[in-house]
């Protein structure tokens, strides 16, 4: 039997930046191995923006208070790590505040070059409580992968007065997934994803899904091409050597050939994984929902060649398989 390959993601429901898409068709017990890869891609591997330092005029530590200001230091540091902004270039950006009197202090205040946007500008940051207070500070976004805390961000060499912050670069905000049974074909224990994803605006939940993706394509495709590297290059003479050792090994083929056969002749009703076909052709039928060999018998050759990814050669591979059960594709057309 072939493992088969999933359905592409499909969104079920969007509101604002949370998503819920579904993954169906996935081999028994794929669902918790790739709805667990996933997940812990999303949370810690995207490449996103966060203001990374801070440094507030007349302040020299973070346990300061400011006069005239309603907040800590502390509380301002922690308002600033929830802003959500974009960068672009990738190059780190110099940001700043500086306003006075009696108001609230917001994302929105921050001034920032063409480089960067800020997606939360109500987001609070502080309150001056007179209208003789000065608020001044200079930040420093940056971009980075997951989230990177103050301490290692302290055994950089810091300015006076400048204060490090924890960083929470990853534009995910929330990932969770349920694994559910499908039938396909004969089977129940098909997997299929739910999966509920949550941004913070800095992308869209479709986007940190395609990213997800293609960082386990990424780190699959690199293992293949070096396990294939280290095959090609292994010594003629080992690889003899292997063949012996290998060939007093009874191959399963027989013992396949005669489980088969045990199986009545022109059954219509198994599986089309019984059949001896290519992966290509075993998942063109997949997509097109043919599961079982009474599906596809009612079909004509124009149905099956048609369908998308199979073509002449897929054709005449299934007749070749049908005919060794004794059937045939349906002649003509009802």
């Amino acid at each position: 039997m072939l493992i088969t390959l999933p359905n592409p993601p499909r969104l079920i429901s969007q509101k604002n930046n949370e998503a819920v898409f579904e993954i169906e068709n996935l081999y028994p017990g794929y669902g918790t191995t790739i709805g667990n890869a996933l997940r812990r891609i999303l949370l810690s591997s995207l490449r996103g923006a966060a203001i990374s330092m801070v440094k507030i005029k007349g302040v020299s530590h973070e346990f300061s208070t400011i006069p005239h200001v309603l907040e800590d230091v502390v509380e301002i540091m922690l308002n600033l790590k929830q802003v959500r902004l974009r960068l672009f270039g990738g190059q780190s950006q110099k940001l700043s505040i500086k306003v006075k009197g009696e108001r609230e202090v917001k994302a929105g205040d921050i001034q920032c070059p063409s480089q960067v946007e800020i997606m939360n500008p109500d987001l609070h940051i502080a309150t001056l409580t007179d209208k003789k207070a000065e608020f001044e500070m200079e930040l420093e976004v940056e971009e980075g992968i997951g989230y990177q805390t103050a301490e290692q961000r302290r055994k950089e060499k810091l300015t006076t007065g400048t204060i490090a912050l924890d960083a929470i670069f990853t534009p995910v905000r929330k990932v969770n997934y349920e694994i559910e049974n499908m039938r396909v074909g004969e089977r129940t224990d098909y997997n299929l994803i739910r999966l509920t994803l949550e941004t913070d605006g800095t992308i869209s939940p479709e986007e940190a899904l395609r990213q997800a993706v293609q960082i386990l394509v990424d780190q699959f495709k690199e293992l293949l091409v070096g396990i294939e590297a280290k095959v090609s290059s292994k010594p003629k003479k080992v690889e003899e050597e292997n063949i012996k050792t290998t060939s007093a090994i009874p191959l399963a083929e027989p013992v396949a050939e005669a489980e088969k056969s045990e199986e009545p002749e022109g059954d219509s009703s198994q599986n089309v994984s019984s059949l001896n076909l290519s992966p290509r052709t075993f998942n063109a039928l997949s997509r097109a929902n043919i599961y079982n060999i009474n599906d596809l018998v009612s079909r004509t050759e124009r149905d099956v060649k048609a369908l998308r990814g199979l073509g002449e050669k897929g054709l005449k591979e299934i007749k070749k398989e049908l005919g060794k059960l004794g059937l045939t594709l349906r002649l003509t057309e009802e």
